[in-house]
């Protein structure tokens, strides 16, 4: 508990994670705007031609993307904390001290990935807390009611927090795996941002040029696009069961924290 006080230590005295926070609030106010519209353009009888199925054409199914709003965004912050709580080391040369006082690099990585878990749940905590404010006034204010006692809508922010904590453990992953500060932080995030999109393009060429639709549902193998699946009520042609996309995110998580132990382990720290 000494090593995970003094990771949460080390992002605490930083202004990072303020920025990081700034962000996600930001993104949740745009996130939260497209999520009401489509919630009224859905329940409206415009489901089918905004291309949604008629197992999320329900109220239940649109409350839990307005009680998740934010997420797409908010993952890639809580990541990129993922990442510095590593690169800092490096890019402060204080790894070697770290090391030194605590010889066992096992325990110096869980200690990152207990913390970074922490700080995931903080993050959500926060901004599901604003989600719930907005997202019960907005649809007390429509006539639908909260919704909270709705399962679908219990799963997702549930789920969510379990996006949040898998996402800031991926990030020490990458961090372990590309030390450079800069190089890890721009990778990682071109790769959310711009790799999901290139994989849903190449997913719908594939799906085209084979003349299936249910290949469109293999994106699921995406982390990112396995966070949005496991929070989503039903299936359609293009994505599969939420349990599908829980089940890909937690296995991201137990490959990445396992290789960040390995990789430390036996990497040479001068």
């Amino acid at each position: 508990m000494n090593l995970v006080r003094s990771e949460l230590l080390k992002i605490r005295t930083t202004s990072t994670w303020w920025w990081l926070a700034l962000g996600a609030f930001l993104s949740i106010a745009l996130a939260f705007a497209i999520n009401a519209w489509l919630f009224v353009t859905t329940l409206g009888g415009d489901a089918e031609e905004i291309g949604v199925s008629a197992e999320q054409a329900t109220a239940p199914a649109q409350a839990a993307n307005l009680y998740t709003s934010g997420q797409y965004l908010g993952l890639m912050f809580v990541m990129l904390i993922g990442i510095l709580m590593v690169t800092n080391e490096f890019f402060h040369q204080t790894a070697t001290t770290t090391f030194l006082t605590t010889p066992r690099r096992t325990s110096v990585i869980v200690s990152k990935l207990v913390a970074a878990s922490l700080l995931g749940f903080m993050f959500w905590l926060a901004t599901t807390l604003i989600d719930l404010a907005a997202g019960a006034i907005f649809l007390s204010a429509n006539d639908y009611g909260t919704q909270l006692g709705e399962w679908p809508v219990q799963r997702a922010l549930l789920f969510n927090l379990l996006a949040y904590a898998i996402w800031t453990i991926l990030g020490v992953g990458i961090g372990t795996l590309i030390t450079n500060q800069l190089g890890a932080v721009i990778t990682a995030a071109v790769l959310y941002l711009i790799g999901t999109q290139v994989v849903g393009l190449l997913f719908l060429l594939l799906s085209n040029v084979l003349d299936s639709q249910a290949v469109l549902k293999w994106q699921v193998i995406w982390p990112a696009v396995a966070s949005q699946v496991m929070i989503t009520e039903g299936t359609s042609e293009f994505t599969p069961s939420w349990w599908v996309g829980a089940l890909v995110l937690i296995g991201y998580a137990l490959v990445s924290g396992i290789a960040g132990v390995l990789l430390t382990r036996r990497r040479d720290i001068a």
